[in-house]
């Protein structure tokens, strides 16, 4: 009998050693930290037998393949003994797709936008009566889907992370919403070899799939001729022309038109609630991979004029006193503070700072110098942004807590200003993750501002 070993019990860890269960596997899941307990009563109910708090080696190491859930690191000292033993480890979307019977993937990836533009193309199907299923990075476990529903269609957002543990698997309307410098810490620092991991969602694909991509990335454009891709092409822009005979989407004055195959859809931004040039690519791709599905265009129009911003992405919480109050907590990067801060009308009191990813600011300093006023930083060590933004900003202030930035923040803050919570950092040297830093946010606003 297979032995599956599953590594981690977080969202992607337990659904995948529940699905392991339902499939008569011999199955035991580790996790070095502590399980959660929704996650452990839902293992005690199916029987899984697990352990937390530690790595039994030999219960491991008898695996005959390892499920790891995408925040362990290949430098884990357990996945490289994994590994060093020859065992093969995958992850929750490739073993979760060998089950999933005749269901197709829409599966969406790329450093920014991705859960938007996911949450957007699960509520056009939703509301067109799909039998559809939320997974990856956000909804329900993908294998927890698989386990316990049927299913004829699965959204997923997918990390690069995931991504490196794919091999088979096959996307069947993959969506690359951009790539740009990002978890460097987890790749060598090398670029290159975290965009070889998000050019994966090409992989497999066959010349009934589509592909939607942003023809306006450069690097996207670049690496497409390193490619044999043999899928039906849909490239969504605002600046470039790129041909595609299967169809593209294009931004003009404020409307776009979307078209795949014989269908398209016509869409004007200024009825979308959510704003912005990074929500008009947003809502591109969405359509496109809407249109891709099958959806009625009427549909999709209807859909997407309905759609409420997510949260912790640009989120408006307050307006107090003339001050307008934003939380983008979920900006993690350089390149999703770019578009908050592009999308800015009003003067900006900014706050950044977190577990600094090897940041290159430079793409924010034009924006800097135009639009804010003080940057308040918050973090363990705020010295790689003091350096890089004094004399761009006029007033840096440090800070190492969250009260203590939001009160900065207030003294700060004029009439008519926007305080953007807009990290391009990680979460982890003050927060649990960047939920918890938006939630926490939130509160002090509502309660304080």
């Amino acid at each position: 009998m297979k032995n599956i070993v599953v590594l981690g019990g977080g969202i992607s860890g337990y659904g995948s050693a529940i699905l392991a269960k339902k499939r008569g596997f011999g199955v035991f899941l580790s996790d070095s930290g502590k399980i959660a307990e929704r996650f452990r009563s839902k293992l005690d109910e199916w029987g899984v037998p697990y352990e937390e708090g530690g790595h039994t080696e030999a219960r491991i190491l008898a695996a005959t393949e390892v499920v790891k859930s995408p925040g362990i690191p290949e430098t884990a000292p357990i996945v490289r003994k994994v590994r060093e033993a020859g065992i093969p480890v995958i992850s929750e979307i490739e073993f979760a797709g060998r089950y999933m019977g005749r269901a197709k993937c829409i599966c969406i990836t790329g450093s920014n936008g991705k859960t938007t533009t996911t949450s957007i193309i699960y509520k056009i199907l939703r509301d067109a009566g799909y039998n559809v299923a939320l997974g990856g990075n956000i909804g329900e476990s993908f294998a927890y889907s698989v386990a316990t529903g049927s299913y004829d269609w699965y959204v997923l957002e997918l990390s690069s992370f995931q991504l490196d543990g794919m091999y088979r698997f096959r996307a069947h309307i993959g969506v690359l919403t951009n790539i740009t410098p990002d978890h460097l810490d987890r790749y060598d620092h090398c670029f290159q070899n975290y965009i070889d991991a998000k050019m994966r969602i090409t992989q497999n694909m066959t010349s009934r799939d589509w592909f939607i991509y942003s023809g306006d990335d450069a690097v996207i454009r670049e690496q497409l001729p390193k490619y044999d891709l043999r899928m039906r092409q849909l490239p969504f822009m605002a600046h470039s022309a790129v041909a595609s005979g299967a169809g593209d989407a294009f931004l003009c004055d404020g409307v776009f038109t979307a078209t795949a195959g014989k269908a398209s859809v016509e869409i004007d931004t200024s009825k979308l609630q959510i704003k912005g040039l990074h929500n008009a690519y947003n809502a591109m791709a969405a359509a496109l991979a809407a249109l891709a599905a099958g959806v009625d265009p009427a549909q999709i129009r209807r859909s997407l004029y309905d759609f409420a911003p997510v949260e912790h992405r640009l989120e408006p919480v307050v307006e107090r006193n003339g001050v307008l109050w934003i939380n983008d907590s979920k900006a993690t990067n350089v390149d999703s503070v770019y578009y908050a801060l592009e999308s800015m009308t009003r003067p900006v009191v900014w706050i950044a700072g977190g577990t600094d990813k090897g940041n290159d600011y430079g793409p924010l300093k034009d924006f800097a110098r135009a639009k804010v006023h003080t940057l308040v930083c918050m973090g363990v060590d705020n010295a790689k942004l003091v350096r890089e933004f004094t004399g761009v900003v006029p007033q840096v202030i440090s800070t190492a807590s969250l009260d203590e930035a939001l009160t900065a923040c207030k003294r700060a803050a004029r009439a008519g200003d926007v305080v953007l919570l807009s990290p391009a950092c990680a979460s982890f040297d003050l927060f649990k993750n960047y939920e918890n830093r938006g939630e926490l946010f939130k509160e002090w606003v509502r309660a304080n501002a």
